[in-house]
C-alpha cells in the first residue's frame, strides 16, 4: 500500500474549505499538484465529510 507524507499531503490540501467531502478533498489536491501516489491514498478515504485537516491525517493513518 503506497506511503504519503503527511506534511506533503496537508500542503496539496492547503486552502480546502472545510468541512468537505473526499472528492473534494481530491480534485483540490490534484489542483494543487498531488502526486499518482497521494491522490491513491485519498482515493481510499472513507466515504465521509472531514471536519478538520487533523480529520484528514487521522483517516490517512487509519489506512496506512
Amino acid at each position: 500500500m503506497p506511503k504519503v507524507n503527511p506534511v506533503q499531503l496537508q500542503k496539496h490540501l492547503k486552502g480546502v474549505d472545510y468541512p468537505v467531502n473526499k472528492q473534494d478533498l481530491i480534485e483540490h489536491a490534484r489542483k494543487n499538484g498531488a502526486d499518482e501516489n497521494a491522490l491513491a491514498v485519498l482515493e481510499q478515504l472513507p466515504e465521509q465529510e472531514y471536519q478538520t485537516p487533523t480529520d484528514v491525517s487521522e483517516a490517512v493513518g487509519d489506512i496506512e
